[in-house]
């Protein structure tokens, strides 16, 4: 009896195998081309298994392809006879319009679709059916009606992917907010598929059919996911006090967590909209209850307004400061307030021994090792802007101990490199940098090739390493905030080191710097040296990206940029700029799709 029972099981095995093997012949055959071949081997995959509906269609389908259409014809109806299939009455009318019969062809898709009056649910396999044969406005009949039948069922996000087949994208604005009120888990994949069809452009008339939906649904509904749909449009039009508004509408109906506000602000500050980050910021400072979430707030308010400050502003921020401090105190809790001020003072107005003895007096608290680590950081940065080196290195050599293999040993390693580098030990540098190109912080290991390659470059080049003295000096003196100096400096190189491989490099940087000082055409000047002059340099294609945005930003010549990002994409598409260029050229080309 065991026997028996094995034998049959391995029978049966052997024969799902050659099935298997028979469904992998007729897909090749299939794919290939070689539909006689593959109809053959589908007819004998069909005569064992009749259940298989797949069998019998991709038979049909192959006898359309091969203008068998009497064969076809016939396989339909006698299918017919034995079940009424809506599927087969799509594929009959099909066969006919093949046939340039569209009498026929229309007079069964009349009758696949009217199956719904007697089953709403057939509207799924039948519309599924016109859409495979590029029947939308037949599927779009399907799925209309059974909704129409049946209230419970919803078909919007099929009406909303044929619609973007047709180019109907008001149509399909509105199928996808109309399934989404139905299926609200589908909020982020609606957004998705939306975010194909809208630009950056605020009267782009997608944007526009998109907006005029949304502001229609909140004025019928209560529902917030309508204002958060237009905060998401507003965001993605950089529109972002438009965005402000319909998050602070949100709030005050909630009022329960600033989470969205707090996201809003730190995307407001990244696309540097600073005025409009501010109002944001501040506006959180106001509506919190938590002291956390309130001081963290206020730092960003202040590191924002550091940033955007003229000198004449810096007593404004000073009190700023002092008045927090006199609210909430120096303790632990203030700590990355009192690290920022630190560095306020030193960098800013000059007073490097208060913001020393300030973060001295931090390193006395019970903290973590991570947090007095970045204390100990803004130290020795302190200390190099005083140009005293060896004591900032105690400083970054005690977090490279403490907290080994962290991200914030990683970047004290990096600037123990960089002190080295601005003292002029540049073997040591180099070595420390050798490190740090395969940190776990991509930043930290980006900046330690770009440094360790400036250094190996140049000390190949230049055994006294003239050059390169010069340039870390204009490199250090650019971290000190003397950027007129810096540029001075960056000119002699420019002058006495005309051949040398890191002219390149001195014109970037003074670029930069002229940038900063809101000289743009000096700066565009040092672009088109380097895009001319060195189109071998590992540079250009910063080059080119930072004069794009230059003369987007500050120079008010769009088309310039266009093919300043072209041409980065052409000749350069590894670049780590490509991503955004790419994004950018679409945008002011005027495509519809990012």
């Amino acid at each position: 009896m065991m026997f028996k029972r094995l034998l049959l099981l391995l029978l049966f095995s052997f024969s799902l195998a050659l099935s298997a093997q028979e469904d992998l012949f007729a897909r090749g055959y299939f794919s290939d081309g070689q539909f006689e071949k593959a109809l053959i081997s589908y007819k004998k995959l069909h005569s064992k298994n009749k259940k298989n509906s797949n069998y019998f269609f991709k038979i049909v389908e192959i006898e359309k392809l091969l203008e068998r259409y009497t064969d076809a014809e016939t396989r339909l109806l006698e299918a017919l006879q034995e079940k009424e299939d809506p599927e087969l009455l799509v594929e009959l009318g099909h066969n006919y319009q093949l046939q340039k019969d569209s009498i026929n062809a229309k007079k069964y898709y009349t009758q696949a679709i009217a199956t719904l009056d007697d089953n709403p649910n057939n509207a799924y396999r039948v519309g599924r059916a016109f859409e495979t044969h590029s029947l939308l406005d037949q599927a779009i009949i399907t799925y209309n009606k059974a909704m129409a039948l049946k209230s419970s069922v919803n078909y919007n996000m099929q009406l909303a992917r044929i619609y973007g087949e047709q180019g109907e994208v008001e149509k399909m604005f509105s199928s996808y907010i109309d399934f989404v009120q139905d299926n609200t888990s589908y909020l982020n994949t609606i957004k998705r598929n939306v975010s194909e069809f809208i630009s950056e452009d605020t009267n782009n008339k997608n944007n526009v059919y998109l907006r005029k939906i949304l502001l229609k649904k909140t004025q019928e509904s209560q529902d917030l996911m309508w204002n958060e749909m237009l905060s998401w449009l507003f965001i993605q039009q950089k529109d972002y006090n438009k965005a402000f508004i319909q998050e602070k509408a949100i709030y005050k109906r909630k009022l329960t967590s600033l989470r969205r506000m707090i996201e809003l602000a730190l995307i407001v500050e990244n696309q540097k909209q600073y005025e409009d980050a501010i109002k944001i910021f501040n506006f959180i400072i106001e509506n919190t209850q938590e002291i956390g979430t309130k001081l963290s707030a206020h730092l960003k308010v202040l590191e924002i307004k550091t940033k955007i400050a003229h000198p004449e502003n810096y007593a404004e921020i000073d009190l700023i400061y002092n008045t927090i401090f006199d609210t909430y105190g120096k303790t632990p809790q203030t700590l990355d307030l009192q690290i920022s001020y630190a560095h306020f003072l030193a960098f800013y107005l000059d007073d490097q021994d208060k913001a020393i003895s300030l973060l001295k007096n931090t390193l006395k608290y019970n903290l973590y090792k991570s947090e007095l680590a970045k204390a100990k950081l803004e130290l020795g940065d302190i200390l190099v802007l005083q140009e005293k080196f060896n004591q900032a290195l105690i400083y970054y050599t005690q977090i490279e101990r403490n907290l080994k293999n962290s991200t914030l040993a990683q970047d004290a390693r990096f600037r123990i490199a960089k002190a080295s580098y601005y003292k002029g030990d540049f073997k040591w540098a180099e070595s420390q940098l050798k490190i740090l190109k395969s940190s776990t912080s991509q930043l930290t290991a980006n900046d330690a090739l770009d440094l360790k390659l400036l250094i190996s470059d140049n000390r190949a080049e230049d055994s006294l390493q003239v050059a390169l003295t010069k340039y870390a000096k204009a490199d250090l003196l650019a971290f000190q905030n003397k950027n007129d100096a810096a540029i001075l400096v960056l000119d002699s190189i420019l002058k006495d080191h005309k051949t040398e491989v890191i002219i390149p490099q001195a014109l970037l940087k003074q670029a930069l710097l002229f940038d900063k000082r809101q000289d743009y055409l000096s700066a565009k000047a040092n672009y088109l040296r380097i895009i001319n002059d060195f189109k071998d340099s590992i540079l250009l294609d910063n080059a080119l990206y930072n004069l794009a945005e230059l003369s987007v930003t500050h120079l008010t010549d769009s088309e310039n940029a266009q093919k300043l990002y072209e041409e980065l994409l052409f000749n350069h598409p590894d670049s780590i700029y490509a991503v955004d260029a790419r994004k950018k050229f679409r945008a002011l080309r005027g495509d519809t799709l990012n």
